[in-house]
């Protein structure tokens, strides 16, 4: 079990991240790619990644292992800046880190000689690892990257309404049930028994879509303290390369959004709300306010999760740019590919001064 030990200040700086993390997403999927947990959602994902995957990704299973520790370096703050900026990051990892985290990597298992020279500080060894971490990013994250920040866009939007209705306590008290808040701590299911004491620092909240069973933080109790904990999921969850349907072959689903009410409809769920909530604000029945959030969420352009008894609907990326005038205003991420599934992503903003956790188990 992990505890974590928070005072009166330490409930004051409890953040939520504002979206998923480039490389922390990478890490954890490596792990659900060699895993068989949540089957169902991961399955195509699985079968995709595999075939766009090359032979040289390989050696990252020797630095990021299905078990245990894996390196408190791979995943730098930058990371909610993009992957590019993460990798610019991960250049620049000092040599002490370096040599500490693959001393605690080293004294689990064997390693090959190629991460000698990442314990040495050598830089070469170094960029090997950044072309291999960009190959499996490119294979495995960015064609997902729209449908993985819709879901944690959409858990933030429900960890932020527990805030504003409860404060810290209640948007403690809304995590996933792996996680139990019992003031002054908040413990989660772990791999080992750990305290982890805030002493004021605060807590940042990192959702993940890839993380699965059990939260994560950092090995080293002095870097800036992260939780890590999995996203809610549900049959729409399953990631898709091409989470947006193609109006052009599916003219009826086109159909579907036109209209002054359903147009009211998607601008109140512009600042999320419950059916109950989105019925009163619009003026229609429960049932047609769920027919229509239905309607949307078909289309691609509204994501839908529960939230206590209640469920909550958000906007997609692709809801948020239909309101600014059209996704092809919308930059394209640093490592997505061109093209209308890129054009809905936002640019990331300013990263967050808060590392996310990096290890799945045995931290």
């Amino acid at each position: 079990m992990l505890r974590i030990h928070f005072t009166g200040l330490d409930l004051a700086r409890v953040r939520i991240a504002a979206r998923p993390d480039a490389l922390w997403e990478s890490v954890l999927s490596f792990h659900r790619l060699r895993d068989k947990q949540g089957a169902s959602i991961f399955r195509q994902w699985r079968g995709e990644t595999r075939t766009r995957l090359s032979g040289e990704t390989r050696p990252l299973a020797s630095l990021v292992p299905c078990r245990g520790y894996f390196p408190d370096f791979l995943t730098p703050p930058e990371g909610a800046l993009g992957v590019e900026p993460a990798f610019e990051a991960l250049r620049e990892t000092p040599d002490h880190r370096l040599q500490r985290d693959m001393r605690l990597l080293g004294g689990e298992r064997p390693r090959p000689g190629w991460m000698h020279g990442l314990a040495e500080g050598d830089k070469g060894a170094l960029g090997r690892l950044i072309g291999i971490l960009r190959s499996y990013h490119k294979a495995a994250i960015a064609p997902y990257w729209p449908h993985i920040r819709a879901r944690i866009e959409g858990d933030r939007a429900a960890r932020g309404r527990a805030l504003l209705d409860g404060g810290a306590d209640e948007l403690l008290a809304s995590l996933p049930r792996m996680v139990r808040w019992r003031p002054p701590v908040l413990e989660a299911d772990y791999p080992v028994d750990r305290d982890l004491y805030l002493s004021g620092r605060g807590l940042l909240l990192q959702p993940s879509f890839f993380c699965r069973r059990t939260p994560v933080t950092y090995h080293d109790r002095d870097l800036t303290p992260v939780l890590v904990y999995p996203v809610e999921h549900t049959a729409e969850s399953a990631p898709s390369a091409a989470p947006v349907r193609a109006y052009a072959d599916d003219p009826c689903s086109l159909g579907k959004l036109v209209g002054h009410t359903r147009s009211a409809v998607l601008q109140t769920i512009g600042q999320g709300c419950t059916t109950s909530e989105l019925a009163r604000r619009v003026g229609v029945s429960a049932a047609s306010a769920s027919q229509h959030a239905s309607v949307l969420r078909e289309a691609g352009l509204v994501l839908t999760l529960r939230h206590g008894n209640a469920v909550l609907h958000t906007l997609t990326p692709l809801g948020a740019a239909l309101l600014r005038g059209g996704a092809a205003a919308v930059p394209d991420l640093p490592g997505l590919p061109a093209g209308p599934v890129a054009q809905t992503a936002q640019t990331a903003q300013t990263a967050q001064t808060a590392q996310t956790a990096t290890s799945g188990t045995g931290r």
